[in-house]
């Protein structure tokens, strides 16, 4: 299966999500034919982590939306994971981040791990885990927008592919960058994120597109998913307002 997930949806159930639904449990109603033939029977770790995670092969942030697989048996489970595991599908996101990016086309090779700040947050550590990041310049957008002060700044709209899978990678390699998603909670500042607020409803991020192969005949497979409304207005608004 394939989803479209909106933002403000958690993906995988955990012990602090008990009383919010996530796309876990809805994914356990679509896969339950799978999971009730496993019953009592679960020999093979993955069928154990299929029928744990509900078919949910990988993850987007809960503030993240856009394209997201779920496997509806064990053996196509596998696949996709290992798909994923060994770097073979293609995952591309959209994002708007601060400041202009320069040069226009770049890769971001730096380790990611757990803050020992900030259990909450990730960032680029010695010893990390490795984590590379490429973006590429779609538009600049030289905005008459307040930040830190100031009255005007540039924009920069990204389309971004992480080829490795780390917990908030993309959030976290664009602000090692200088250059944090617009309306970051986490990674953008506390001042920064009032201020972009005021124009933007939520983190400016969204999975717009994976390519994968066929779990069952290998075939190319490529799914795509345009920019959710409230994004896309919120940066014509922008737009219409800039000086170019």
């Amino acid at each position: 299966m394939v989803i479209d997930k909106p933002a403000g949806l958690i993906v995988n159930r955990s012990d602090t999500t008990a009383r919010v639904a996530t796309v876990q449990d809805w994914a356990e109603i679509k896969v339950q034919s799978s999971i009730a033939q496993l019953a009592g029977k679960v020999q093979r770790d993955i069928d154990k982590e299929f029928v744990d995670r509900g078919g949910v092969v990988h993850r987007l942030d809960k503030d993240t939306s856009g394209i997201l697989i779920i496997a509806k048996t064990p053996e196509s489970f596998l696949n996709l994971k290992n798909q994923f595991k060994d770097r073979e599908t293609m995952k591309t996101y959209l994002a708007l981040v601060h400041g202009k990016v320069e040069p226009a086309f770049g890769v971001i090779t730096a380790p990611i791990a757990r803050s020992p700040f900030n259990r909450m947050h990730f960032g680029v550590f010695p010893g990390g885990r490795e984590a590379q990041t490429s973006h590429k310049t779609l538009e600049n957008i030289d905005a008459s927008i307040k930040n830190q002060g100031h009255e005007k700044e540039t924009l920069t709209l990204l389309k971004v592919s992480p080829h490795t899978g780390r917990t908030h990678q993309i959030r976290v390699h664009l602000k090692y960058i200088n250059h944090p998603i617009v309306c970051d909670p986490l990674y953008c500042g506390r001042k920064t994120y009032n201020e972009d607020l005021k124009y933007f409803p939520r983190l400016f991020l969204h999975a717009t597109s994976l390519e994968i192969k066929h779990p069952q005949n290998g075939a190319s497979l490529k799914f795509e998913s345009p920019l959710p409304q409230e994004l896309g207005e919120s940066l014509d608004e922008i737009r219409r307002g800039c000086n170019v």
